[in-house]
């Protein structure tokens, strides 16, 4: 017997052994099996010898093969001519137990494409074609092993011509199960309309300037014409989303390469299974309204995923911007009733199937930064595909992840899943769409978790989840500690090594605010060995949403040092732009330490020296003001501006003032600011090469782990890693896991499997 494990359900492996069993002339038989596949071979030696071998080296496109094990078989050989078939799944097998793997939705391959767009094809136009190759897989499981009648798919009886498909080993189609066709399968509706008609009516509105919710792989999608400003414009407005920017999707790569610059790694991650969001440099004069992206200078840009993508692409002759379909802070809405009511005001109409969504999943995004791909969104695509754990969880763990970008983990033995994205975890709404996926991945995959690992921050939702769970063991895991734990786990590090994690805010153990840190850790401990200075956070998550409420803050509240801090005269013009009423009242406040807790914050030193150099006095997305600074920076290079460390209570701590004192200066003298912008840039990249090399000189390891939000930044992750690696040191970063948010809750996983080792 040989049993198979990894991503091996919904893949198209049990055809492919079908196959393989065949050109080998062997006999005996293939199964789904509790999340791994099993089969039973016999012939000539040499022909079982190259199976083996086969099964991994020639796995279909899509799988992970990352286990083959051989042993007797339970019974008797098959007898010599008894040929090769294909066997109903099994509840259970005959290997080891282990969490069963969910496979994600694949984009619609090549073969698929042909018969779309082939006239003479029974498949011609129709929007939901699919194979064992490609389709939707995450998105309408409803149990495993993966089969047909496990599937959203059950609703749907496959006619003749399908049936016959399906059951034939020589056929592309042999046990797909979301296979359909317009004779027994899901059809679009609008509006009274079905099929094709349903599509051209759809197709009308947009190209009239209207916006379309459209019912898509894992939830609905908001899509207008990307080159129509005024349809760009009532997408912000009904859609409340004034400045973040949206996603565009092309035809094909030709149509991509109009609208950014897209390097090797570009091509590749938007070519890939998973075709997530790629984020890229605009091409200056493409056809985009420049509301699509305004003040970022990149573009989100991806492909078609599914046929009626391709068909809306190809029909519509145009780029059409593609979002989620919500009002911003909202969960992507998946059944139509509910999409109706939360889209009435936002969209001109609705065109809908009738295959249900069975799980929420957004796209993912990417953002290529050299040869390193970054998961900026891990979603539709990606999630929930396991990742490896470098210490195994002795005992089942959910992790709960963070607040924003929010994300949990499932985790058992050496794997972990990484649940799709939730969005902010802010209110009841978000809330519900977390919970309600957590005990679909949970039933899914077979893990009932005893263990309970989460963020100490006690204005989470996610804190206060994981305080409600029933658990054996919870297990709390500083914000930072669990940032760069998610990088050290990707890459399989287990021992000692330095964190450097910058981003908004993180809840420090010493119970403040925490964001611009050096850490020395391994997966169960960390010690800060550095830090940036504090300010004041004026009015609190007001100065989040208002960075020139931050740059306030800096202004009147970097002494902690006992520096110079800054020369009030620096200040005036800028003081004269916000009005003398807010500059009072926040002078105020932090005179006197009213609302204003203080944060060592990388993020939030981002957005003050946004709001010094007037590229983003109020945000209203996260990061927006770091976007605006990196974009302003370009390609111009430029040197560092005046730094300072310092020691403060045994730790290095950077003195941001000289630099904030520089930028004033210097932009009242009239420098350019794209080039005040780069230096900044330059600066926190020296900034944090000189913090980490003091500390490893004092005995810390010389591998380097940077995650936090702020190295999203292309900028600044690639300067800062140049100058890390000119030293000598070994420098890694996240990319399966996002170093945003996103990740925190692998790391959590990865942090509470090495504690739980150690009792």
């Amino acid at each position: 017997m040989i049993t198979v494990s990894g991503r091996v359900q919904g893949v198209g492996f049990r055809p492919f052994v079908h196959r393989l069993a065949t050109r080998l002339g062997l006999d005996g038989w293939v199964r789904n099996a509790a999340g791994r596949v099993e089969m039973v071979v016999a012939g000539p030696p040499m022909a079982v010898e190259s199976m083996v071998g086969l099964v991994r080296t020639e796995a279909p496109r899509t799988a992970d093969v990352r286990r083959v094990a051989v042993a007797d078989p339970p019974g008797p050989p098959p007898p010599p001519g008894a040929g090769f078939t294909v066997r109903p799944s099994a509840r259970t097998g005959t290997g080891r137990p282990e969490a069963r793997e969910v496979p994600p939705d694949v984009a619609v391959c090549e073969a698929c494409l042909r018969e779309l767009f082939d006239p003479p094809d029974r498949r011609h136009r129709y929007p939901f074609v699919n194979c064992a190759d490609c389709g939707p897989r995450a998105t309408v499981v409803e149990d495993l092993p993966y089969d047909r009648e496990r599937t959203v798919m059950r609703r749907f009886p496959l006619c003749a011509a399908c049936a016959s498909e399906y059951a034939d080993p020589a056929d592309r189609r042999f046990h797909a199960e979301p296979t359909a066709c317009p004779a027994c399968g899901p059809r679009l509706a609008w509006e009274g309309l079905t099929g094709d008609a349903a599509l051209r009516a759809a197709e009308a509105v947009v190209a009239g300037g209207g916006i379309v919710a459209v019912k898509g792989l894992g939830g609905f999608q908001l899509v207008c014409d990307a080159t129509d400003a005024g349809a760009v414009a009532r997408l912000r407005a009904r859609k409340r989303r004034p400045a973040k920017p949206f996603a565009v999707m092309a035809a094909d790569l030709a149509g991509a390469r109009r609208l950014a610059r897209l390097p090797s790694a570009a091509l590749a991650a938007l070519t890939s299974p998973a075709a997530p969001i790629v984020l890229a440099p605009a091409r200056p004069g493409s056809c985009a309204a420049p509301g699509v992206h305004p003040g970022t200078g990149l573009v989100g840009v991806f492909l078609p995923t599914t046929p009626l993508h391709h068909l809306l692409l190809r029909d519509l002759a145009r780029p059409l911007v593609v979002t989620s379909g919500n009002r911003s802070g909202e969960p992507i809405a998946v059944d139509e009733p509910a999409a109706r009511e939360a889209l009435a005001e936002v969209a001109d109409g609705f065109l809908v199937h009738d295959r249900p969504i069975r799980a929420r999943y957004d796209d993912s995004v990417v953002r290529p930064v050299g040869r390193t791909v970054l998961t900026v969104r891990r979603a539709r695509g990606l999630s929930p595909a396991p990742l490896a754990l470098p210490v195994a969880a002795p005992r089942p763990i959910v992790a709960a992840g963070a607040q924003l970008k929010h994300t949990f983990a499932l985790a058992a033995g050496a794997r972990a899943v990484l649940g799709p994205h939730t969005g902010d975890l802010e209110d009841a709404t978000t809330l519900d769409a977390f919970e309600t996926a957590y005990a679909d991945l949970s039933r899914l995959t077979g893990i009932e978790p005893r263990v309970v690992a989460y963020d100490p921050h006690p204005g989470y939702l996610s804190t206060r989840w994981a305080a409600a769970r029933p658990a054996e063991r919870r297990i709390a895991v500083q914000h930072h500690h669990a940032h760069v734990a998610a990088c050290a786990a990707e890459h399989g590090l287990d021992g000692p090594f330095v964190g450097v994690a910058y981003d908004g805010l993180g809840f420090g153990d010493d119970g403040t605010l925490w964001g611009g840190e050096v850490l020395v850790a391994d997966l169960v401990r960390y010690r800060r060995a550095g830090r940036f200075a504090t300010a004041p956070l004026p009015g609190g998550p007001a100065a989040v949403r208002r960075p020139a409420r931050m740059a306030l803050g800096y202004l009147y509240g970097t002494e902690e040092l006992g520096g110079p801090g800054l020369p009030p005269s620096l200040a005036g013009a800028f003081e004269r732009r916000l009005g003398p009423e807010e500059v009072r009242v926040v002078r105020t406040m932090v005179e006197r330490g009213v609302n204003c807790p203080r944060a060592s914050s990388a993020g939030r030193l981002f957005d003050a020296v946004a709001a010094l150099l007037g590229l983003c006095d109020d945000a209203s997305y996260e990061g927006q003001a770091a976007v605006a600074l990196e974009a302003a920076a370009g390609d111009e290079r430029a040197e560092a501006l005046p730094w300072r460390l310092a020691r403060a209570g045994g730790l290095w701590v950077y003195d941001p003032a000289p630099t904030l004192a520089a930028v004033l200066d210097r932009a009242g003298a009239g420098e350019r600011t794209g080039t005040l912008a780069a230096a900044f840039h330059r600066t926190l990249a020296e900034v944090t090469s000189d913090l980490v090399h003091r500390v490893v000189r004092a005995g810390a390891p010389p591998t380097v782990c940077l995650a936090g939000g702020c190295f999203q930044n292309a900028r600044l992750l690639t300067e800062t890693r140049a100058l890390l690696r000119d030293r000598g040191l070994r420098v890694l970063v996240g990319t399966a896991v996002p170093v945003n948010d996103g990740g925190i809750g692998y790391g959590q996983a990865a942090v509470a499997a090495a504690r739980l080792r150690e009792t």
